[in-house]
């Protein structure tokens, strides 16, 4: 019988074999399977990047004109028989519009548009409420400037600054009472002569809070300096008390129901609305304690605890991810149990623990609910503290109930410094983000 005609030669067993080269029905399934899980990947990372580059496209676009402002130039003659060189400070500002207006009013005349407006009153829409006070305080430091011509530069209404940015145009003005067509033809003449301008507005930046008339005005300074001061009391009591809670309850507290139950509730703190942190300020430190309302110190406080969970969960988890055999080595060398702590698994915690504390802060920085409920959005901050006393105890805003505060006023100005707030508020947020990155780069320890 030969070879061929024997089924159980190998090469009749091979006749029937798969070959590892080729692919099958299903391993090309699994193949394609993955293949549309990697896509789907990659389109919700595209569609993140979408969604975000259009958030922050948003608050540029609408955000970036506020760190502009419309300024008039023009010299105004302060004259003696209605300013007392001997008393300046006896003039009030409703002495100086008239001043203002004059020589607005004449730039007017110069530039052909004497029969546009009946007189100087004409010329209040281009000149902010502002003006007569920066003029005043100016003669009030210098009395010599009384009879003279001095040039000005002062701010404009918040009409004429919308409409070199384009949020206020010929039809708009048609129909808006506080100003009209002829002032916009008379701005865009005085734009061409230069006695209007747009600068670079660092007033937003460092300047006070305005009225509802004076939106040009407005600027996030004193709200800045209020959010650094509660950020002040937020890191010098929840940084402590976060980290010595964290170290007992991970490396002393015997493990038993009653710590479990104190883990639980530090969890379940962490998922606690923020408002519910505002109604227990109110409460507890304004209520009870008689604490001043709308403090930095207040606010601070408030933040303290809603930002403790966070600090406490995040050192915990640092602590735990040191080796058990750091803690085991040095007990072998004869350290105590807090010498091990605080000598060895301390310091090697600490890029994490630094990494929670910035984060916790950051989160607390952006924070609004807790500060309504203290009163921090119906206090208008137009005075810098006096001191650090002040800076802690006095009435005062930040950034985010600034924002809040902004956003919710009816000139459309006020809405334009609110996305600009928001582009500092942003600023702040990444820069303490990539100080938490920096730090736990610079110490962070592989083992």
């Amino acid at each position: 019988m030969s070879d061929a005609a024997n089924p159980a030669s190998p090469a009749a067993s091979n006749n029937g074999a798969r070959s590892i080269h080729t692919v099958d029905a299903r391993t090309k399934k699994r193949n394609a399977s993955e293949k549309r899980f990697k896509y789907y990947g990659i389109a919700a990372i595209a569609t993140g990047v979408f969604f975000l580059v259009v958030l922050l496209g948003s608050i540029l676009w609408n955000g970036v004109s506020a760190f502009q402002q419309t300024y008039l130039e023009v010299p105004v003659y302060l004259d003696p028989e209605r300013l007392d060189r001997e008393n300046p400070s006896s003039a009030t500002t409703f002495t100086y519009n008239p001043l203002i207006a004059e020589a607005v009013w004449e730039r007017a005349q110069e530039l052909g548009f004497g029969d546009e407006f009946e007189d100087e009153g004409g010329m209040s829409p281009l000149i902010s409420a502002s003006a007569a006070a920066i003029i005043r305080d100016r003669v009030i430091a210098n009395p010599d400037l009384i009879g003279e011509t001095i040039d000005v530069r002062i701010l404009a209404g918040s009409r004429v600054d919308g409409y070199l940015k384009g949020r206020v145009d010929r039809d708009s003005a048609s129909r808006d009472r506080n100003i009209d067509v002829a002032h916009l033809e008379l701005v865009d003449a005085m734009q061409e002569n230069g006695s209007i301008r747009k600068v670079f507005n660092w007033d937003f930046i460092t300047g006070t809070d305005a009225s509802e008339s004076r939106a040009e005005q407005a600027g996030i300074g004193v709200a800045m300096l209020g959010s650094f001061f509660m950020m002040l009391v937020v890191l010098g009591l929840s940084l402590p008390i976060g980290v010595a809670t964290s170290i007992y309850l991970e490396e002393f507290a015997p493990k038993n129901k009653f710590t479990d139950l104190i883990e639980v509730n530090i969890s379940n703190l962490a998922a606690v609305p923020s408002i519910v942190f505002g109604i227990l300020g109110l409460a507890v430190f304004i209520q009870f304690m008689h604490l001043p309302q709308s403090a930095p110190l207040v606010g601070g406080l408030v933040l303290t605890l809603m930002t403790l969970p966070t600090i406490i969960i995040s050192t915990r988890a640092s602590l735990q991810s040191v080796p058990p055999s750091i803690r085991a080595a040095a007990l072998g060398v004869g350290a105590s149990k807090m010498q091990s702590v605080f000598h060895h698994v301390l310091p090697l915690a600490l890029p994490g623990i630094l990494t929670g504390t910035i984060i916790g802060l950051a989160q607390a920085l952006g924070e609004t609910a807790p500060l309504l409920l203290i009163g921090m959005v119906g206090y208008i901050a137009t005075n810098y503290p006096d001191g650090i006393a002040s800076g802690f105890l006095d009435p005062n805003s930040a950034m985010p109930a600034q924002i809040y505060e902004w956003a919710k006023r009816a000139d459309p100005a006020y809405y334009e410094r609110a996305w600009g707030g928001i582009i500092i508020l942003l600023v702040f947020l990444f820069a303490m983000n990539a100080i938490a990155i920096l730090l736990r780069r610079r110490f962070e320890r592989r083992w």
